[in-house]
Order: structure tokens, then sequence, then C-alpha cells
């Protein structure tokens, strides 16, 4: 009986202390670092999508977005400000729940930590004057392409043609061929869609690649990350990924621009 009674008090303390070691967890069973928080992360040096307020604080395009998820999953959001390079890491050793920092989801990040479906889209595509009969990257072939200095996009034009423009920015760049300069402006997706909504006269064409941006979470966290979808797909349904978007950009970059 000593030795029953002896083996029943080890037992109850061994589960004492395996749940003392357990991370809090939503009503789903998905671990969080802190009891009814969304602990994210992002850099606060990528505007507009996160920046640093003269009181620390993080607030933009991402930080909205992460918020408006912690709220669909009936948590409070808490910022954590993070050196961009570190972040991944930070989400995958368990420092963050996850990551709401603009990361585009590649093959060698899908290894480390997994991501949510999209919450916004970016990419180069080319932009013309509604005049132009331009559809596609060959139909730039010796024609003169404008882009920003320091830009991989000179690399995509140099393979239809050496007529090319360097310009200090993307946005003096299209401003250029709004004003009837060079053939095509070739530019990030997102910069373009910008330019358009503040008024250029400029169409959008081909879309030679893409981009997608989503929320790193943990590989251990399934559960949480069918929440973060879940939540990501009430907040598309009802606009307010959109009226998120509009907000700081005028137009919706959270929509897949190849289902546009």
């Amino acid at each position: 009986m000593k030795n029953w009674k002896s083996l029943v008090i080890l037992v109850l303390a061994a589960l004492l202390l395996s749940a003392c070691g357990d991370k809090a967890t939503t009503k789903s069973g998905a671990k969080l670092v802190e009891e009814g928080k969304f602990v994210y992360a992002a850099s606060g040096e990528f505007k507009p999508f996160s920046v640093t307020n003269n009181d620390g604080t993080m607030s933009g395009f991402d930080i909205e977005v992460a918020e408006a998820v912690a709220k669909e999953m009936g948590l409070e959001p808490e910022q954590k400000k993070f050196k961009f390079a570190g972040i991944v890491e930070g989400v995958k050793s368990g420092r963050f729940d996850a990551a709401v920092a603009s990361h585009t989801i590649t093959e060698d990040r899908l290894k480390e930590v997994d991501f949510s479906t999209p919450y916004y889209y970016s990419g180069p595509q080319i932009f013309v004057r509604k005049d132009s009969d331009v559809e596609t990257l060959d139909d730039l072939k010796d024609k003169e392409i404008a882009v920003s200095k320091g830009s991989t996009y000179s690399d995509t034009a140099k393979e239809v043609t050496d007529k090319i423009q360097a310009y200090d920015s993307d946005v003096v760049a299209l401003e250029a061929l709004n004003k009837g300069k060079h053939d095509a402006v070739i530019t990030d997706f997102i910069t373009g869609k910008e330019a358009i909504a503040s008024g250029l006269d400029i169409e959008a064409r081909e879309l030679i690649g893409r981009s997608e941006q989503a929320i790193a979470v943990s590989k251990d966290n399934e559960k949480l990350l069918k929440e973060v979808n879940k939540a990501l797909e009430t907040l598309r349904e009802d606009g307010t990924l959109k009226k998120i978007s509009e907000k700081y950009f005028k137009t919706d970059i959270t929509s897949d621009p190849e289902k546009e």
C-alpha cells in the first residue's frame, strides 16, 4: 500500500510539472505565448506597412491586419517590435505567436515556419498608357522601358531591350510615363496600383511575376494556423481587409490580382 501511494504521488507531481511547463492555449487548443493574447511581431521599419510612432508603438497596414485577426479570434493583440531578419526565428522558437510583417512566402521560409493564406499580394507588373497596344513583356522588345534605379526590374527589362531609362524612384518613372515618355514602366504591382488610384492615366498589363505575403506561424502550432486562416477568411469576406488596404493604399491589395 505504501509503495502504491508513493507511485500516485510521483505521477501527480509529474503531471503538475508538465502542466506548469505548457503554454497558454485557446479553446481550440492553439498554443499561445500569453493567455488571452495574440503576440505578433513586426519590424516597425517598413512604411506604410509597419511604422514606429513617437511613443514606441507601431501602426500601419500590417498592424491593423494583425489587430483585426486577433479580434476575430477573440484575443487581445500585443505587438512586438523586432528586427525583420530575426522575426522568423522568433516565431520558430516560440518567442512570438506569429509574424505579421509582410513576409513573402518563399521555399526557404517554408522550411522554417508555416504560412497562412496570403493577406496581400505584390509582384512586378508592366504599366503603360491607355492607348498602348503592349500587353506582355514580349511586346516590349526593342521598346523603351523606364525603371527605378537599383531595382531588379532593370534585369527584367534587359531581357527584351537595351533602351532602359532609370529614375530615382518608381513614382517618378510612372509620372514620366503618364506625361508621354517611354513605352512602359516595370514596377511593383502595389506601386503601380497606388499611382493609378492617385490619378495617373495609365493601365496595368501583364503581371510578370507575383509574390504572396502571409502571416507566419510556428510549424508545431497547426491549430493556431487554422484559427488565423479562419479569421482571415472572415475578414476578407466581410470587407475588413479591403477597408484596411484602401485606408493605406487607396486601392485593394488584398485581392488576388490573377483573379481580377
